[in-house]
Formats: structure tokens, sequence, C-alpha cells
């Protein structure tokens, strides 16, 4: 992401948010990724980002606390792990020891339902494997606190137990020369202590050459000796020998220890990568836990619409102070892209215009942000600020010489991908002549197609906005009663700075305020008013032009719907004329049956011509009925309907419903003279001449009640019964209905639940089901599902 001037993350307080992130890490690595954090400006790789932060915070809020605890920098480790020779001491190898524990914890984490719960954050591991023998090499000398194990090798077991006998043969021989001593007032009240690592008597100055033995030191007063008596001299020398021997032990273990790891180098520094993510993606988390933030609808343009938002910081101050934050809401998009904001000084413009900032660069960096549910934030390419005092002595440049040299880099950079904050547009200057200069950037940016917040007091710049598309005003609301801000923002009006109110309030003398509001004149206070009124008018004409053209949509849905519907019932009643005819026709042919019976009869009697005269007769009404009857199939299944646009034949993925009305269908597959179409959760085979083509599912709210059985409750059936808790009369009722609205719905494929029980509703049900001819197969439900506790029954 380009910024520009190179101070925005200090003019907009990023960085007091990065020292917030840096104070909530664990580890040093974690904090110098939040120093060089990144601002990214392709969605996925902030959707991936905000994603991580997202699932985290919900696994915290789930008691489902993610296994990373403090951790060290291995930077000098690594550095040296790669150097031949190289030995590790015994601190060193507790860093590494408690890295590759932290990343053992993190893999185990992921396992069971984790997996699926926080699908982003097993991401950063899914690629990567977790060596156990690493592991183990470390588990097998090195324990929990980082000291070596007594049996990290069978010598320096031997060395530690000797060193315990040792030991406790020394304790032994000290308490009874103490105990011999002591009884001979030899001894001063605190009878022992260590010199030079070795364990010795406490005596006065005076018995020093009473008791045999070597002489370490003497207190600092001179009174006291301690001495090394003359039979543990030995024990001690053995301690002392074995310690030095414990030295060498471990020495040459850590140096197989560190041989051995320095094959698996490359991974231990992704495990230390991974852990400092890890921790960074905490920090994130619990700011925003602190803030209530969330993850809004990520859009890959440009796009403002931010519902309830906060300024981070001033959230986070208010909150600890029991103080109430006022949010904002705000929408800037196509013909409303810059806000011209308004209002008295102190009234919120700048914090306003500086949490829009902040909030951008946040989301940008992978952070959730302090607004509502349901806000949608859009991706910048580029970020441009003008806010607070540019002055630089070092380029002898005025105040408002630095922000005319922003102005100029603003326009040779910024585009439609730009986001640009300017506050107090125009000031610095002569207010006639900085206002113009104001109004042509404003109009030079809008031009370009940018995004942005400029607050002013100018009123030729609040003209400029009320007349120009893609400019919008907006002013922060002020309690005119009790002359105070509200903070509050407001979307469609411009403000008054209320400066001769607010004077007033101050308890400036009225004489001078007489004055200066004569000097003022009332063309002032009247352009304000006007440009009110105007903007007040223009809003109105808007909304009512939403207004028409909702309602403009509503009446093409419902001519469409009238249209289709009385398609349908033309239809309907083609193929119930078809019907008629077809069962004629039934009709007919079983009437020639019994002709051919009678003529069978009448050959037997002799009377054949009078048999033939009847049969002939039969045979030309029949022929008439299939006439009647072909030219109504042709009619209903191959004319073409009228006013159809679209006569292509129907293709796996169109959108159709049956020529009997009803819902739109997807069609799934095409087999031939055949189709599979799926409605909702309902997949079912048809006719593809039963099937026209229909547009993408629309939702129209009818007002007047149509009485069509067939459609009602097509739309309304689903195709799965619970019959768990019903008495078997009551059960078999439901069914009965349930199996009578899939035959009218056209149903394939039914689900009735019964519950395993003791089998009595699943008998019922399997006996009243065999009384349908239209039911093609019975059977249980999958064995790793419910089982035999649900029936599947497939109708054809």
């Amino acid at each position: 992401m380009i910024l520009a001037p190179n101070d925005v993350y200090e003019k907009l307080e990023f960085d007091k948010i990065k020292a917030i992130l840096i104070e909530k890490c664990l580890g040093e690595p974690g904090r110098e990724r939040i120093a060089k954090i990144q601002l990214h400006t392709q969605k996925f790789m902030i959707d991936r980002l905000l994603n991580e932060v997202a699932q985290y915070k919900t696994a915290t809020e789930e008691n489902h606390h993610f296994p990373i605890s403090a951790y060290e920098d291995l930077s000098e480790e690594m550095r040296m792990l790669e150097v031949a020779g190289f030995v590790m001491s015994e601190a060193q190898l507790k860093r590494v020891a408690d890295t590759i524990r932290i990343i053992y914890r993190i893999f185990q984490y992921f396992k069971k339902d984790k997996i699926e719960l926080y699908p982003t954050l097993y991401d950063i591991i899914r690629n990567i494997h977790f060596n156990e023998e690493l592991l183990y090499s470390i588990d097998r000398v090195v324990d929990e606190d980082g000291k070596i194990k007594s049996d990290a090798s069978p010598e320096l077991l031997r060395i530690r137990r000797l060193q315990i006998s040792k030991r406790k043969e020394l304790d032994k021989l000290f308490r009874a020369l103490i105990n011999e001593y002591k009884s001979k007032g030899w001894l001063k009240d605190t009878v022992e202590s260590f010199r030079n690592g070795r364990r010795v008597l406490s005596a006065p100055i005076e018995n020093k050459r009473k008791i045999r033995g070597i002489i370490h030191d003497e207190s600092a007063t001179g009174k006291t000796a301690f001495i090394e008596p003359e039979g543990v001299i030995q024990i001690n020398n053995d301690i002392f020998d074995l310690e030095n021997e414990e030295k060498r032990e471990i020495y040459r273990i850590l140096r197989d220890l560190t041989e051995s790891l320095q094959p698996y180098l490359p991974l231990i520094k992704e495990y230390h990568t991974i852990i400092a993510r890890y921790d960074v993606i905490r920090a994130k988390s619990r700011l925003a836990a602190d803030l209530d933030a969330v993850k809004p609808t990520l859009k890959s343009e440009p796009f403002i619409g931010i519902r309830n938002g906060f300024h981070p910081l001033l959230f986070l101050k208010n909150k600890k102070e029991g103080k109430t934050t006022v949010p904002f809401t705000l929408t800037l998009l196509h013909n409303n892209r810059i806000l011209v904001l308004s209002g008295p000084n102190a009234g919120g413009k700048s914090i306003a215009l500086k949490s829009l900032g902040l909030m951008q660069l946040m989301l940008q960096a992978g952070m959730l942000v302090p607004v509502d549910e349901g806000s949608e934030m859009g991706v910048f390419e580029k970020l441009f600020i003008d806010i607070g005092d540019q002055q630089s002595l070092e380029d002898e440049l005025s105040t408002y010489s630095s922000r005319l040299r922003n102005m100029k880099l603003f326009l040779d950079k910024a585009d439609e991908n730009t986001l640009v904050l300017i506050d107090e547009f125009g000031s610095g200057t002569d207010p006639k002549i900085g206002g113009a200069i104001a109004e042509a950037i404003l109009r030079e940016l809008n031009y370009r197609k940018i995004f942005g917040l400029i607050t002013t007091h100018y009123s030729n710049l609040k003209i400029f906005a009320y007349k120009n598309k893609g400019i919008v005003n907006g002013s922060m609301k002020f309690d005119m009663e009790n002359l105070s801000p509200t903070y509050e923002l407001t979307v469609g009006k411009p403000g008054s700075s209320y400066a001769f109110e607010i004077a007033g309030k101050s308890g400036l003398d009225k004489k001078i305020l007489k004055y200066a509001k004569h000097k003022t004149g009332k063309n002032e206070k009247a352009i304000d008013e006007l440009i009110v009124d105007l903007q007040r008018e223009k809003q109105d004409l808007e909304e009512k032009l939403a207004k028409i053209e909702a309602q403009q949509e509503h009446f093409d849905k419902l001519v469409k719907n009238y249209e289709r519907m009385n398609g349908e019932l033309e239809y309907r009643r083609r193929k119930l004329k078809l019907d008629i005819k077809q069962n004629a026709l039934q009709d007919k042919a079983q009437i020639n049956k019994e002709l051919e019976k009678r003529i069978r009869e009448i050959r037997q009697e002799q009377n054949l011509e009078k048999a033939k005269a009847a049969l002939q007769t039969n045979r030309t009404e029949r022929e008439d009925i299939s006439k009647e009857v072909y030219n109504l199939h042709e009619d209903i299944y191959h004319k073409p309907e009228k006013n159809k646009k679209d006569d292509t034949p129907i293709q796996v993925g169109d959108f159709v419903r049956f020529k009997t009305g009803g819902d739109i269908a997807t069609v799934e597959t095409i087999n031939k003279k055949n189709a599979i179409i799926v409605i909702g959760q309902l997949r079912m085979t048809v006719k593809l001449r039963d099937l026209q083509k229909a547009g993408a599912p629309v939702t129209a709210p009818v007002k007047g009640k149509i009485n069509m059985d067939t459609i009602v409750t097509t739309a309304n059936f689903v195709s799965k019964l619970d019959l768990r808790g019903m008495r078997r009369d009551e059960a078999i009722q439901h069914v009965e209905a349930f199996v009578d609205e899939a035959l009218i719905a056209n149903g394939s494929r039914l689900e009735i639940i019964h519950g395993k029980g003791d089998g009595i509703l699943r008998r019922a049900v399997k006996q009243k089901l065999r009384e349908y001819k239209a039911v093609q197969s019975i059977r249980h439900g999958d064995p790793q599902g419910a089982g035999d506790g649900v029936t599947i029954v497939e109708l054809g």
C-alpha cells in the first residue's frame, strides 16, 4: 500500500496500535513481526489474515484455548547451529526444547474437530510435518525445566548415583561430628555453612585449633572460623571429582545432541517462524476482544460501508474511564465517493476522519475493526492524508506551502483506488483565495474518482459538494440548546461553525459580537441556510426517486408473475382437454376389445357382415379421437408459446419449471428425453417435454390469493416426515397425507423418520406404503447414519 506523506502512521496513530500489539506479544520474534507489519492490497491475503484472527478470537471465546505460551528468540542458537563443532549450553538447549514442545502442542491441538472449526488457523501448519524423532531426541535428554536428565546416558546415571551415595555418607558423618563437637561446646549456634563449595563447621575463633581439619575462611569480624573437618575431607574430594566428571559427561551429551539437531535446523527455523506467526495472531485477537471488533464484509474494490464504527484508541480510552464513545455510520460508493464534512470546532470532524483512516490501515494489516456486523469495507491501493500542522523548518516551508506540496503529490498520484483524507481543507491562507484553490483541487480529485473524507469550514466547498455528483455534504450534529457538540455524524446536509453561538457562550462581550455580526452581514448565514434547504430538497427528491424505482421494480415482478401464471392456466386448460380425450380413447379401446369378442361370437352365428360394419364404425370413432389427442399433444408439448423469447433446447444448468407451474428448478443432468432436476433439497427425474425454460428465481410479494392447490403444494412440500412420539393410528394418517402431497408435488425420494424402538411404527409405515402403486422401493437409511430408524421411499 502506498502511503503519503511519510508520517501517515504517526498522524493516524497507527504507531500506537502497533505499540499495543507489541505489548500483547509473548516473544521477541512476534514483536519484531508487529514492528515490521505490512499493509496488503490483495483481497485474498487480507481475507486470510482476518479469518485467522477471527477464528482465534472465536476459539478463545469458546474456551478452546490455543496452546501457545511465552517463548524465546532462537536467532542466536539457529545461527550457531550452522557452525561446525558448536556445542549448545544447557540454557540454549532449554530454549530450543521449549520451542519444539510448543510446536508439538500446536500440532496436537489440531486433532479431532479443531481442523473443521478453525480451518484457516490450521492452514498455517497444514502442509508442514512435525518430526517426532526431533522431539524424542530432546525429551530423552532434557526435562521440562531444561535440566539434563540423569538417564540421558548410562555414565551420567552412574555418576549421579555415586554423588547421592557420597552425599548421604557425608551427611551421616557430618552429623556425627556436629553432635560430638557441639557436646564439647566447640561450635557456634549456627553449626555449619558452605565455603568454596565445601560443607564446613562454624566454630568460635578460639576453638579453631581444637577441631582437626582445613580452615577455609574466617568471618568479617574475625570471631568465627569455617573449618572442614579432617574426617570428611576425602568424601568432599570424592564429591568434587564426581561433580567434575558430571560436567564432562554433560558436555559430551550436549555435544552429541547438538550434532544430532544440526540436520533439523531448517525445520527448527520453520517451527520458530510458525510460533511467531501464531503469536502475532494471538496479539491481534486480544486487541480485537478489547475493541469488540469484528470482521467486516470485505470487497476487492474501494468501498466504505461502516456501521456504528468507533475510533479504536478513543474507544479503549473511554472504556477504561467508563465513558461512552459515540459511533459513526458512513457509506461512500458510486455517486457519493467523497464526503465534505463541516461543523463546529471540537465537534468531532477530525476524530471521524482519523477513525476512517486508522480503521482502513488496521483492516489492510489484517486486524479486526470496531464496527457492527454487516459493515462492508473495500481495499485501497493508496492512502494520502493531510492532517495538522505541516510546517517544516528544515525545508523552510510554511504550513500552507507544506499543504500545497501535499496537494501536488495527491494530484500527481491519486486515482480511483486512492483514499484521500484532508483535515481543514484550504486553511492556512486568505480564506477567499484558499477556498478557491481548495475547490479547484477538490474538482480535480473528484474527476479522478478518488474516495475521500474532507473537513472544512468554507461555504464554497459546501456549495460545490451540493452541485457535483460524486461528492456529498455531511456535518457533525450540534446541540443548539446547550451549545455543545454531540459528536454524531450526519450525511446529507452541511453543518455550520456556530462561531457566534460558541463565542457568546464563552463570555465574549456582546458589543464585540454585534460588531462581528454586522461585519459578516446576512449573506454568510443565508448561504448556510440555503445550502441546508437545497440539500434537504435534493435528499427528498432522491428518496422519492428511489421509492418510484422500487415500485416500478415491484410492478415489473407482478407483471412477470401474472404472465407466467396466465400461461400456466392456459396450459392446464389444454392439458385437461387432452386428459379427457385420452380417457375417451382408452374407453374406445375397451369397447373395441368387447366388439372383437362379440365378432367372434357373431362368426359363430354366421353373421359376419353385421360384425364387420360394427367394427368399422368403432374404428372410425377411435381414429377421430386419436387425431384429436395427437393435435392436443402437439399443441401442448411442441407448439411454441406466444411471446417466448428463448426457444433454445434445455441444457444442464438452465432454470426450468413444469409447464403445469410450480417452483423454479435447476437442471442437473439430461439423459435423452429425461432430465434430473433439483428443487431446493428435492431431486427428481422428469420428462424434458414437461419442462419449460424459466428465468432466475424472483421473489415478489403477492397480495391476492390464487386458488391453485398444486402450485401451493409443490412450493411448500418438504420431503422429510418425522413420526417420533406419535401413536400408530396418528402416524398412519400423517403418512397417508405425506405420500399424497409427494405424489401431487412430483416427489421422487421421501424420508420418513420413525425411530428404532420396538419396530411397531416401522412395520406400520412399510405396510401402509405397500398400498401405493407409485412406490418403487422401500429401504432403511444409511447404516452409518440413522440406520433402521428411518425409511427411505423411492416414488416412480
